[in-house]
């Protein structure tokens, strides 16, 4: 009973249950972690990054713990027979016990994951559209040198912003300000394409050249961000089937 009243084991049991492979944000979202091979083929990982993305698309009120080590995966990660067995059962459980508990707070939370998710796809959305008209004002021949500078210095750092944001929105920030729990957080984003587009935007916007071709893979980043937000909003237009 206590595991059953405890909020936080019932969105797990969620989070587990969900269909993951018939979601095609599910992959969109794995395709976009850049992560070593050998920490992608564990299956702790995995599930980790499966509650990450449960609560940014699902249910932002999920918990979230550290991602295991390689030594306490094993004790951590749930049984293959529990993780298939205990959705049906707990939802079995609840349905007979607390099913007006269980509506009421579904009820109530619904609006909230849906908001949520709206707002962080129209700021990545709302950048990269202007990264990508103020990149192309950049590039245009016929522009005012000064204003084409000025536009080239913008775009680089619009784009830095969105990166971190999407660092941020994906990682989250340290568990601990020390060195350890830095370190660690460190080692999670820096193979990441948003970190190297970050690091990438800082030496231009720092270096007094002004490199036109530069803008290139900034103006391929910003049109591929809004072209996935598009096709997401508007997935059933036949444009995008």
């Amino acid at each position: 009973m206590g595991e059953e009243d405890d909020p936080q084991s019932l969105k797990r049991i969620a989070a587990a249950a969900h269909d993951y492979d018939n979601d095609p944000r599910w992959a969109e979202y794995w395709s976009n972690v850049l992560i070593p091979p050998r920490m992608a083929s564990r299956s702790d990982v995995v599930d980790h990054f499966k509650l990450k993305f449960y609560q940014r698309y699902i249910d932002p009120d999920l918990v979230l713990e550290a991602m295991p080590s390689s030594s306490s995966s094993q004790s951590a990660r749930p049984t293959p027979s529990s993780s298939s067995s205990n959705p049906n059962d707990q939802a079995r459980q609840r349905n007979s016990g607390s099913t007006t508990r269980t509506s009421g707070s579904s009820t109530t939370a619904a609006p909230n994951p849906t908001s949520l998710r709206w707002d962080r796809h129209t700021i990545q959305f709302s950048i990269n559209a202007w990264v990508f008209m103020v990149a192309v004002l950049a590039i245009f021949p016929l522009a005012p040198k000064n204003l084409s500078n000025r536009a080239y210095r913008l775009s680089l750092i619009g784009t830095a912003c969105s990166s971190l944001y999407s660092l941020y929105s994906l990682y989250g920030k340290p568990r601990a300000w020390n060195l350890q729990a830095v370190q660690e957080w460190f080692q999670s984003v820096v193979a990441t394409k948003d970190f190297i587009y970050f690091i990438y935007c800082l030496t231009f916007v720092t270096s007094h050249l002004h490199l036109r071709f530069a803008l290139i893979p900034i103006l391929s980043r910003s049109l591929e961000h809004v072209a996935k937000c598009l096709r997401c909003n508007f997935s059933r237009s036949s444009l995008y089937r």
